[in-house]
C-alpha cells in the first residue's frame, strides 16, 4: 500500500470526480493509496481540512502551519497554531520553513516564523514538515539552533544534492521525494534517491502541484505517488512493493500519532 506523505486535499480540482470528494477517496483506495497527509499552508483553511479528516479518520492525517510564502510579513497567530496543533488528526506542524526563491528583501520575518513553528512543534512534541527553497544553509542552521532534531521532521519535496541530504539526515530529518524525481536532468536528486537509507525516506505528490511524468504540467493527485515510488524502485534496483512498504513504514515511524489512528 502507498502513502502520500504531503498533499493539499483542500486545493485539488475535483472536476474529474464530478466535484465529489468521496469519489476521489474511492479512487485512491482502488489505486492502493492507504493514507495521505493533508498539509496546511495557512490557518484560515484548517477547519476545511479538519472536516475532511473527520470524514475519513483512517485515511487522512493533517499538519497545521503557515507556509513561508503565505501572509507575507504578517505575524502568525501562535496561540491559534498551538490550538489547531492539538486538534484531532493533527500529526505534524507545518508546512513551515524558508523560501528565498519567491520572496525578496529583508526576510527576517520568514526566519522568525520558522523559529516559531519549531518552538510550537517542540511544545506539542510533534514533528515538522519543512519547506526549503534556495535557503538550505539558513534552513539547516535555524533547525540546529532551535534544537528541532528533538522532534524531527521531513524536508519535503527535496531537490538538493547528496551532501545536503547527509547533513539533513544527521539532524534527524527525513528526505521526501516528489514528482520532480521523474523529471529529466535531475541527476543530483537521483543520486540522493539511490543513496538515502532505507529507513529515512518518504514519498509524496505535493498535489495539486508538481505532477510527475507522464502528467507533468497537469493537475496532480495523490494517487500519482505511485510514479514517484516506481522511479525510486528503478533507481535503487529493487521491487516497487519494497519501496511502497519502506516508505509507508517510515511515514508511520515519523508521524507516530498517524499510526495509532490506522
Amino acid at each position: 500500500m502507498l502513502i502520500d506523505s504531503h498533499c493539499h486535499l483542500d486545493r485539488l480540482d475535483l472536476t474529474p470526480y464530478a466535484k465529489d470528494f468521496a469519489k476521489l477517496m474511492e479512487d485512491l483506495r482502488r489505486q492502493g493509496v492507504e493514507h495521505v497527509l493533508c498539509v496546511g499552508i495557512n490557518l484560515e483553511t484548517f477547519p476545511r481540512m479538519q472536516a475532511l479528516a473527520q470524514a475519513y479518520p483512517d485515511a487522512i492525517s493533517l499538519s497545521v502551519g503557515v507556509h513561508p510564502n503565505e501572509c507575507r510579513r504578517l505575524p502568525i497567530a501562535v496561540e491559534k497554531l498551538v490550538e489547531y496543533g492539538r486538534a484531532a488528526h493533527v500529526v505534524a506542524v507545518g508546512e513551515t520553513g524558508l523560501d528565498y526563491f519567491r520572496s525578496e528583501g529583508d526576510l527576517t520575518w520568514q526566519r522568525e516564523r520558522f523559529r516559531q513553528h519549531i518552538q510550537v512543534a517542540k511544545a506539542l512534541a510533534k514533528p515538522l514538515v519543512v519547506h526549503s527553497r534556495a535557503a538550505r544553509e539558513d534552513t539547516l542552521r535555524i533547525w540546529r539552533e532551535e534544537g528541532a532534531a528533538e522532534v524531527g521532521g521531513v524536508l519535503h519535496c527535496f531537490t538538493e544534492d547528496w551532501e545536503t541530504a547527509k547533513r539533513a539526515l544527521d539532524l534527524n530529518l527525513y528526505i521526501s521525494f516528489s514528482g520532480i524525481l521523474t523529471f529529466p536532468k535531475t541527476e543530483a536528486l537521483q543520486e540522493v534517491a539511490r543513496k538515502v537509507p532505507d529507513d529515512r525516506f518518504l514519498i509524496e505528490t505535493d498535489a495539486p502541484y508538481l505532477a510527475p511524468v507522464p502528467f507533468r504540467g497537469k493537475p496532480n493527485y495523490p494517487q500519482y505517488v505511485r510514479y514517484v515510488a516506481e522511479a525510486i524502485a528503478r533507481l535503487r534496483g529493487v521491487p516497487f512493493a519494497q519501496v511502497a512498504s519502506l516508505s509507508a513504514r517510515n511515514f508511520y515511524a515519523l508521524f507516530k500519532s498517524a499510526a495509532s489512528a490506522v
